[in-house]
């Protein structure tokens, strides 16, 4: 698998949406760092991601994250957490989990020289 020349990045792909401004930009990159080993897969220039919210730091918020890829379906997760610290790390990991199924499921199934950790049956058993 070769590496991707320009990775994306949070902080490189990221953009406020309704709710946010560009200063807080900063802090929620930083609480998003973590989706950067996942989004190193990707070209920056084919991924965007936006988060919003509404009703800020009001009773019934709601954070949204968005991400779209090139080739991919667009990816919404949200979060009504009361917190806004928690509804971003609620959405950053629903994000995450969202981009590992993504993966798996375009990973190929029945050619194993393609799959990495192949798996081998024989007789019945599986063979790791």
């Amino acid at each position: 698998m070769s590496a991707v020349t320009d990775p994306a990045t949070v902080s490189e792909c990221l953009r406020a949406g309704a709710g946010f401004s560009q200063g807080d930009l900063n802090w929620i990159a930083e609480q998003f760092g973590t989706l950067d080993a996942r989004l190193a897969a990707f070209h920056a220039d084919s991924t965007e991601l936006e988060v919003s919210v509404k009703d800020r730091e009001a009773r019934g918020q709601k954070v949204t994250l968005e991400c779209w890829i090139a080739g991919r379906q667009k990816i919404v997760t949200t979060s009504t957490e009361e917190d806004l610290r928690a509804a971003l790390n609620d959405v950053r990991d629903d994000l995450r989990r969202k981009l590992n199924d993504s993966k798996t499921k375009q990973e190929p199934r029945h050619n194993r020289h393609l799959r990495e950790g192949a798996e081998v049956e024989t007789d019945g058993e599986l063979v790791e």
